[in-house]
Parts: structure tokens; C-alpha cells; sequence
């Protein structure tokens, strides 16, 4: 029988799935084969869904339950798109009438179905959507847009805003990800758009692929001019080669251009940017300020309207915004809401990759395992230190059977440790460490790991003394940062910026501090050297001898060596690792089921 939920209109007979592996046929009609499994139900603020001109600063509660009808390389979301069972003990059945009850008990607007597509879950979420309308409620999703004409019409009714991502504008680019045609997606946006349903566009911005992405301005625009376009700075992860990455400021000159096809234009993954504001297309006025919120996702840090204005306070230009601001912006907890929750996922996987886990049913178990009685807020405290973590380790090792593996990484991790903490006991001085994220203006957050690693290495972390909260941190102003005043200034590396832009933006905000002024400005050796997994040891030992090279002078590069052969078994080479927590390799392969 020829499923009618998605473009795609794949044979399911009963029992077999389809592409998104989903759908059964019982007594002659399609239905799901996991109803009302849910993986995540959390609240979560509109801009990290992300939407940016509905209702900025709301809470909504996120549904999301697992796979996806589409199969993209360097999928954000493929822990919950293509990896997690969807018969796993950390899917949690709920009914329509329990999901409104929660969006109501947490004080939420409405109910936002995000991260894998509701095209996997299409009468699920239709009979949420339903209920939610009837009880006042906004009703929302994410999605790659490939519905049939008829499941937009079922759905249209009930939807208040939708986010959809395109992926091209060429067949191949559609084939590439399982699907056979790039027209069902704009012909979706228009009748989304004529049916009165409020649509944000989302593309992503390789390196090399601007012309591509000036083009989806062009396509967008040609429904309406007002329709906000989401460019999202492509993330390598899984098997995405790294020198696919744009750097920030090529990113920026990317917006620029699409400003002048289309009203709103945000660019994501870029802390530190001015293109994720909100401004007047007529005057150029600032609307909303909003900082980088973790993958995907970004946070309403100011607005220069009114609670209820739809107006420019400038020109008077009539914005094309939906709903009202909110007077005070949601903030999620820890790995909660968005992208950050796969992180947490990642992080998981990361670790268990190094005490020798191939089994990705061992993988899915401990998923289950932190997913359950509130695991996920106790898993993200334990990763900020490393008696906790290495805690944490021990307890993957048991419930793996890999406890030799978790017991070898800890005493590595811990011999290194130890060293490095004698030696930075007797170093002369400590230097002021400022760590950011890409630019010189972003500070991570005081509660993170990498300020932890700069105390352990011998150095006073500034972070540490910032009022600086945010996920993973936030912006500040540059007279802060002169007054702060850092000797050194670290890089994060899973969002790095090449030092000569980096220099290049000092320059620009009058940035005159030590770090410089004496050019200790520094990068890692490789991306997730100081965050996501044990590879942190790595960074540990990199930050030692940048603040203290008359102490320390560890061969990262031989280091890494090591590292990949004991925990991984494989070579390490700086171009196969990307921006994954969880795979050591853009080549790197589990066991399947």
C-alpha cells in the first residue's frame, strides 16, 4: 500500500516501514507502529526551537519522538533521527490529553514538534495538534516539508508556525537524502504560506555552497519577502568532512548578500555574531538582540519594542511579526530543549567509544539508562569534573562489560592529570585565562569544563568571576573585556575561529588586552579537544604548555597518537576529525544491530 503521509509515497505493507521505518498497514489503512513515543517532552523557548518573528521569548512545550523520513549526511539530530530504537526503554508513552496536561502544568503557549520530523509521527502529532488547538494552545513544528498536498491539508488546520529546512534547490541534492524531488518543498512553503500558517525557511551554509544559498533566498522570497530565512553555519559531524566548515566571518558576507533579497535573514552556529539580531529592513533599526544558544538554536537576550508593538519605534515600519514578546524569556535547563539534548547523547557515545564499546545496542542501553529518573541532569553536572566523571566512566564500564576499558581510560586520564597538576603547582605564576567560544566577545559560562581545565593547567580562569550565564555562554561588551584583561585567551574547539579573524575582530572593538597585545591568543590541535569526550585529556595537556611552556612540552600531535591507538584502536589524523562529541573519526563505524 502506497503511504500518503510524505512525498516520498513509499510501498508499506504490514509490518515493513517505509524509508522512515514508522508506518505499518492494519485493516487496510497506514498507521504507526510506535503511537505516541516520545523521546523528549520538555519546555523550550521559540528562539532555540528555533522561530525568530513568532512569538519571541515564548515558552512551548517540545515533542519529539524518533526517526525520520529522510536520511541526510551530517544530520544535527541523527541520534534521535536514525539512531535511537524506537522500541528503547527511554521512549516514553503518552497520550494526547497527558501531553496537553504537560504544556499546561509548565505554563507553555503552545506545543512545538521538533528535532526528527513529524512526518515519522504524522498522526501523532495530528491528534496532538488537534487536541492543543481545541484547548487555546499554539501548535508548531519543525520539518523537512515533504508532505503530500493531503497531509498538509490535515495538518494546515492546526498549525500556528512551521520551520521548514531546505536542502537544495535540485533534485540532486534531494536524492541525496532519500527523497526523489527538490518542488514538493517549495510548493509546501507557498501553501503553507497561503493558508495562513506563519513559515520560516532554514538552509544550510557549506563552504562553497553560496550560490546555492543566495539562490534559496531568491526561491523564498518569490512567496514573500517577509518569510524569515534561518542560514544555519553547516556543523561537520558523523562522516561530514571538516573543510566543508565556513568560517563565521564568510558566513556573515553570506547574509549580507541575502539581506538585500529578503527582510529577515539570522545566521546560526556563529557566537558572537550581530546576524542573529533582529533589524528594521527599512531603517535598519535593532529590533531584538539575541545571542548563540547551542547548535541550531539562539536565545532573546533584549527587545526595543514593547510588549504588544508590531512597529518600528524608528520609522514605523510595519514588522512582520507574529504574537506578542514575551515580558520575560524562557531559559531551558542544562542539555534540555533543542539540540543540546543530542549533545548530551553524543557526549555518551563519545565515552563509551573510548572504553572500547562497538555495539551500538550498548550504546542505545546507556542512552536508556541516563534518559531515565532524571539521569540527564546528574550526567551534566558529572562531566564538569573529573572525579565525577571518571565515576560516570566506571558505570558505562559496568553496564557495557567494558569495565577493563573504563578502568585503563581513567588511569590514563588520571596519570595525566596528576602530572600536570605537579607541574603547574610549581610554575612561577599563574596567568588570567579567558575562554570563548569563536569570537573574542563570547564567554563561556562560568559552570563549564574548559574553565576547569585551565585551573588544573595552572592558570586563573576569568570565566570563573563572570556573570556570564547562557548555553554555552553569552556575549559581552568589549570595555568588559579590556577591564577583564586576560594574559592568555583560549579558543573552544568545537566552535574555534581562525586567528586572523579572530585578530581581525579585536581590532574592529578596540579589543587591547595582554593576551593581545602579546599575540596568546590560541586554537586546539583538533576540534572537541576540550569538550564532548575523553579527548579532553588532550587539551588538558595543550593548555599546560601554552600557559606554562618553560614547565610543560607535551608532542599534542604524538599524544593524540597514542591516545587513538589505546582508546580507539585507529590513527590519528587531524583532517578526519570534525565537530562530533561522539565519533573520534569521520570514518569512524559501530556494529550494527
Amino acid at each position: 500500500m502506497k503511504c500518503n503521509v510524505c512525498e516520498i509515497g513509499c510501498s508499506v505493507s504490514e509490518g515493513a516501514g517505509g524509508a522512515c521505518g514508522r508506518y505499518t498497514v492494519e485493516n487496510g489503512k497506514i498507521t504507526e507502529l510506535f503511537p505516541h513515543s516520545y523521546l523528549v517532552v520538555c519546555p523550550i523557548s521559540a528562539e532555540t526551537m528555533p522561530v525568530m518573528n513568532f512569538y519571541p521569548g515564548a515558552k512551548f512545550l517540545q515533542i519529539s519522538t524518533s526517526g525520520c523520513n529522510f536520511d541526510c549526511g551530517g544530520c544535527v539530530a541523527t541520534v534521535c533521527a536514525k539512531e535511537m530504537n524506537a522500541d528503547s526503554s527511554a521512549m516514553k508513552k503518552l497520550t494526547p490529553e497527558q501531553i496537553i496536561q504537560k504544556a499546561f502544568a509548565q505554563e507553555c503557549a503552545g506545543i512545538a514538534f521538533l528535532m526528527n520530523d513529524p512526518l515519522a509521527s504524522f498522526h501523532t502529532f495530528l491528534e496532538v495538534a488537534k487536541l492543543a488547538k481545541n484547548n487555546g494552545l499554539l501548535v508548531g513544528c519543525s520539518s523537512n516539508g515533504y508532505f503530500t498536498e493531503d497531509s498538509l491539508s490535515g495538518i494546515s488546520d492546526y498549525l500556528d508556525f512551521i520551520n521548514i529546512g531546505i536542502k537544495g534547490l535540485n533534485d540532486a541534492d534531494y536524492r541525496a537524502c532519500g527523497a526523489p524531488s527538490y518542488l514538493p518543498v517549495m510548493r509546501n512553503i507557498r501553501l503553507f504560506h497561503e493558508k495562513g500558517v506563519h513559515v520560516e525557511a532554514a538552509c544550510m551554509h557549506k563552504k562553497g555552497g553560496e550560490e546555492t544559498a543566495v539562490s534559496i533566498a531568491q526561491a523564498v522570497a518569490a512567496v514573500s519577502k517577509e518569510i524569515p530565512l534561518q542560514v544555519m553555519r553547516f556543523i561537520p559531524l558523523d562522516e561530514a568532512d571538516i573543510t566543508d566548515e565556513p568560517t563565521i566571518a564568510e558566513s556573515e558576507a553570506l547574509i549580507e548578500r541575502m539581506k538585500e533579497i529578503l527582510d529577515y535573514v539570522y545566521l546560526f552556529n556563529s557566537p558572537g555574531t550581530d546576524c542573529i539580531n533582529t533589524y528594521c529592513p527599512e531603517c535598519g533599526k535593532l529590533i531584538f538582540e539575541r545571542d548563540f544558544y547551542g547548535p541550531m538554536g539562539s536565545k532573546l537576550r533584549a527587545s526595543h519594542i514593547g510588549h504588544d508593538e508590531k512597529n518600528c519605534p524608528k520609522c514605523g515600519h510595519a514588522l512582520k511579526l507574529e504574537g506578542d514578546v514575551a515580558k520575560r524569556s524562557f531559559n531551558e535547563n542544562d542539555f534540555e530543549g533543542g539540540y543540546p539534548f543530542t549533545r548530551a547523547l553524543e557526549i555518551i557515545e563519545g565515552t563509551l567509544a573510548a572504553i572500547g564499546v562497538r555495539d551500538r545496542k550498548k550504546i542505545i542501553k546507556c542512552w536508556a539508562d541516563t534518559l531515565n529518573d532524571g539521569g540527564l541532569t546528574r550526567f551534566h553536572g558529572n562531566i564538569q569534573s573529573f572525579d565525577k566523571y571518571a565515576d560516570t566512566i566506571k558505570y558505562f564500564g559496568k553496564l557495557t562489560g567494558h569495565v577493563d576499558g573504563a578502568e585503563r581510560l581513567v588511569r590514563y586520564m588520571r596519570d595525566k592529570i596528576d602530572i600536570i597538576s605537579e607541574g603547574a603547582a610549581g610554575a612561577a605564576y599563574k596567568p588570567s585565562v579567558y575562554y570563548v567560544m569563536s569570537s573574542p566577545l563570547f564567554a563561556l559560562e562560568p559552570g563549564r569544563l574548559e574553565n576547569w581545565l585551565v585551573e588544573m593547567a595552572g592558570g586563573v580562569s576569568l570565566n570563573r568571576g563572570m556573570d556570564c550565564e547562557g548555553r554555552p555562554g553569552m556575549r559581552i561588551k568589549p570595555e568588559r573585556l579590556n577591564e577583564l584583561n586576560p594574559d592568555v585567551i583560549f579558543i573552544s574547539s568545537f566552535m574555534h575561529a581562525e586567528l586572523d579573524d579572530f585578530y581581525s575582530l579585536c581590532d574592529r572593538h578596540s579589543i587591547m588586552t595582554n593576551a593581545v597585545e602579546n599575540g596568546r591568543v590560541y586554537n586546539h590541535v583538533a576540534p572537541c579537544f576540550d569538550f564532548g569526550s575523553p579527548r579532553w585529556v588532550l587539551g588538558l595537556m595543550h593548555i599546560a604548555n601554552c600557559l606554562h611552556p618553560e614547565v610543560f612540552g607535551f608532542d599534542i600531535k604524538a599524544e593524540a597518537k597514542e591516545f587513538y591507538a589505546l582508546f580507539y584502536g585507529i590513527d590519528f589524523r587531524a583532517e578526519d576529525v570534525n565537530r562530533s562529541f561522539a565519533k573520534p573519526s569521520r570514518t569512524w563505524e559501530y556494529s550494527m544491530f
